[in-house]
């Protein structure tokens, strides 16, 4: 063999030895884990960890806090309570009846309380009971869309969009076409959740009944949120999963009196996004408080010296739970 021939050989062994033995092809890097995340401190709103915060992709079922948020300033503008009794139309009962939706399976003619629908939103992440909501509160659901999109502008959510009210995909499947949304918006409308509203009375629950006093046997609910229950301090708030937006998940957990927002979009399987939630939650709680000043604003010329300096506001406000 010429000595060129030799050096081409052992070019070629070695090629074939480094792609063979997978302790030598570290040089790849791990699989991708995720799209975007976004780590914050429920109290302050400060981001404290992120990785593409602003990356747009679709939220999945995670679309269900928005329709909450919605329905929760229906239920402060008086008309509807959360033991309001709605009946179930064929339109809501086709919504379950869809390839791939999750659903506690409405049918036509039941009668259910906005209470328990959303329970079913938010545990069985009920596609059914998220369109149910979104009927009787905006009167039309197109209606009930433009009212998410307005919270979302009202909230500076500024890089999304809503079309449904579950998260279910449009006829297109097209991602751009559907419901978009960013980590650090998500982020946003939790920590305004868990401020303003009882999401962490639904979020928190493992498993319930529903329909325990319409029909039997009642729909045994378990939550899709698999770190409830399991990782100290976890409850809530909301999965998400379609083809188009693959795994997503917005969770907050509390620990010495401080609560943490993180949010997880675009991971490849619900065990890679579990386990990247964990670590920045531990991540997130080993990092210290940062302690924001309070804001003095000036006072005008005839004001006494002696006036007491008031909180600028917005710029924090009281989590429950949060030991602010």
């Amino acid at each position: 063999m010429s000595l060129s021939r030799l050096g081409r050989f052992w070019v070629y062994a070695s090629v074939v030895v480094l792609t063979a033995l997978p302790g030598l092809q570290a040089a790849k890097g791990p699989a991708e884990t995720y799209k975007g995340y976004i780590v914050t401190d429920a109290a302050t709103g400060d981001v404290l960890l992120s990785s593409n915060p602003d990356e747009v992709g679709a939220p999945a079922s995670m679309t269900k806090l928005m329709t909450y948020a919605v329905l929760v300033d229906k239920l402060k503008a008086g008309g509807l309570t959360l033991q309001t009794r709605e009946t179930v139309t064929n339109e809501d009962a086709k919504v379950g009846m869809m390839r791939g939706a999750t659903a506690v399976w409405l049918r036509n003619n039941e009668v259910f309380t906005i209470d328990e629908l959303v329970y079913a939103m938010m545990i069985q992440s009920a596609n059914d009971a998220a369109y149910m909501v979104a009927r009787v509160v905006g009167g039309t659901v197109p209606h009930f869309v433009e009212l998410m999109n307005a919270k979302a502008r009202e909230l500076g959510m500024n890089h999304s969009t809503f079309r449904t009210p579950n998260g279910f995909p449009v006829k297109s499947h097209k991602v751009s076409e559907g419901d978009l949304t960013s980590p650090r918006d998500f982020a946003i409308l939790s920590r305004y959740l868990i401020g303003h509203t009882d999401i962490l009375r639904y979020t928190s629950v493992k498993t319930r009944p529903f329909g325990a006093q319409v029909r039997f046997p009642p729909t045994i609910m378990t939550n899709h949120n698999h770190l409830i229950g399991t990782v100290a301090g976890v409850d809530g708030l909301k999965t998400g999963f379609t083809n188009g937006a693959s795994f997503c998940l917005s969770a907050t957990a509390q620990r010495g009196g401080r609560r943490l927002i993180v949010v997880v979009m675009g991971s490849p399987d619900y065990k890679t996004r579990d386990r990247t939630v964990i670590q920045l939650f531990d991540r997130g709680f080993s990092m210290p408080v940062v302690q924001h000043p309070r804001l003095v604003p000036s006072a005008p010329p005839s004001a006494p010296a002696s006036t007491a300096p008031a909180s600028s506001p917005g710029i924090r406000f009281t989590v429950p739970g949060s030991g602010q």
